[in-house]
């Protein structure tokens, strides 16, 4: 097998854990696609990763010590509060163990929302860098919304906004967090506007600026969407306002 590029060992690392950046994540995908050298390397990584997430591999605590952990928990609860004798070790222990997990189950949400929002700027950037902004491209948006027809499971508003400064450009498939989405490209003067769409659940309005883009996100009858670009702030704001007045509102 060829040995992978030098200069790319330690970010295809960092790209299995998650921890580049939205810009070098696409170049990065740019790179993996005209390199098989790479390609192979990372599904090497992704397939040694399985391996040590999968059942078996990590190690578990033996039966008889969570049982002696259990009955020393059991027997200073039954003890009182009365007790401070030899158990009484565990309590700030026990605390912090209750204190973390929470600190995690507040975290873990936002990590997974900054995982998202990386994946939509890099998705943004890499249709720019390789040339691949559209699938379908026209101003037209009765050819546009049936062009998704039977390759995703739900039908996209597609609105032309030519008159409030933002015209259709065309449409693509994209993937993002899993899934098969949709992308609706619109231009704001010399700048293009990614608007990914898919089927979630009601979420909040969002507004992140990242790496010198900006992302605005809000949902309507059962689908997400999030606008991507390098516009400014209220220009986007400004999109977003004209694309739900539109579509009908919220």
């Amino acid at each position: 097998m060829t040995a992978p590029c030098a200069d790319q060992e330690l970010l295809l690392n960092a790209y299995i854990d998650d921890e580049l950046d939205a810009a070098n994540t696409a170049r990065l995908d740019a790179h993996i696609a005209g390199c098989s050298a790479c390609r192979d390397e990372l599904e090497r990584l992704r397939t040694a990763h399985q391996l040590i997430a999968g059942e078996g591999v990590r190690y578990e605590a033996p039966d008889a010590l969570r049982s002696r952990i259990g009955r020393t928990i059991h027997a200073e609860r039954a003890a009182g509060p009365t007790s401070r004798g030899r158990g009484s070790w565990w309590a700030p222990a026990l605390g912090g163990a209750i204190a973390a997990s929470l600190a995690m189950l507040l975290l873990l949400p936002l990590q997974q929302q900054r995982r998202l929002d990386d994946e939509l700027i890099a998705g943004h950037v890499r249709s720019l860098q390789v040339e691949h902004l559209t699938d379908v491209q026209t101003s037209n948006e009765h050819l546009i919304r049936p062009w998704f027809n039977g390759k995703i499971d739900f039908a996209p508003p597609v609105p032309e906004l030519a008159a409030q400064g933002f015209p259709l450009a065309g449409g693509r498939l994209d993937y993002v967090d899993g899934k098969t989405v949709a992308a609706i490209v619109y231009k704001r003067r010399l700048h293009s506007i990614n608007l990914f769409v898919w089927a979630a659940a009601d979420g909040a309005e969002r507004r992140v600026q990242k790496d010198g883009y900006s992302v605005s996100e809000w949902s309507a009858r059962g689908l997400r969407y999030s606008a991507v670009s390098d516009i400014s702030p209220p220009d986007l704001d400004q999109f977003r306002q004209a694309f739900v007045a539109a579509t009908g509102g919220p």
